[in-house]
């Protein structure tokens, strides 16, 4: 692959470009020093909290919701787990706050300069699940200078689905083989993939805590396979 080819870069965020484990791992804690509650497992809790992520958006596609962003659907999911691990005694405020906690995630450590060097070369934007307001909280707040945030909250349906890799290259007004998709999960880059959109495949071994392993092999039909942000820009030329 020529990386001339490529006018823009589209980045998955969740995992990607942000360490949701160890974000709300810190969040559940604070929570539960600030509420005396020291009986859960809040590793665990993050990785239940984020197993209820494809359920809850496969309740959209199928129709047995209408169109739900995804703070609605984490709503959802945090309302059953508080039950399911019996937190009680939270304020309505509290339980407001600890679901925004997905707006607050973490960045990776290489992020912020890598994506510094990728912005000079290429479009950079957002292509997440993650709803607008979610995404610019979390840019303002980890110093994210997007071009743009692309959400399929735009588009009205989650990825997989077609209609948000063809969207975000619509609204880029590019055709979908000058767009790259930046992620960490195979799934994603394999659907953005057989639409004709470029892939470069970050994995982060970390993503779901120190015990559960992350399959980071690379693909035949994957266009880049990078250790980290800063390994992608050095490979396109940034």
């Amino acid at each position: 692959m020529n990386p001339s080819s490529v006018k823009a870069l589209v980045f998955d965020i969740f995992g990607t470009v942000v360490d949701w484990y160890g974000s709300i791992v810190r969040e559940g804690k604070a929570l539960g020093e600030a509420n005396g509650i020291t009986d859960v497992g809040w590793g665990r809790f993050a990785l239940e909290w984020r197993a209820a992520y494809v359920p809850s958006m496969d309740l959209v596609r199928n129709g047995e919701l209408p169109w739900t962003n995804l703070d609605d659907l984490h709503r959802m999911s945090l309302d059953r787990l508080l039950d399911e691990f019996r937190v009680t005694g939270l304020s309505e405020a509290e339980k407001v706050c600890f679901n925004k906690a997905w707006h607050r995630l973490e960045p990776w450590p290489d992020v912020l300069a890598g994506l510094g060097r990728l912005r000079q070369r290429f479009t950079i934007a957002t292509l997440s699940n993650g709803n607008v307001e979610l995404l610019t909280d979390m840019a303002e707040r980890a110093g994210f200078r997007w071009h743009r945030i692309l959400s399929a909250e735009q588009f009205k349906h989650y990825k997989p689905d077609t209609e948000v890799y063809v969207g975000a290259a619509g609204t880029l007004d590019l055709p979908m083989g000058q767009v790259m998709l930046v992620a960490a999960h195979k799934e994603d880059l394999w659907a953005a993939h057989g639409l004709g959109m470029r892939t470069a495949f970050v994995p982060r071994p970390g993503e779901f805590g120190p015990d559960r392993h992350v399959d980071a092999s690379p693909e035949p039909w994957m266009d880049v396979h990078a250790d980290d942000f800063q390994d992608l820009a050095g490979q396109l030329g940034a």
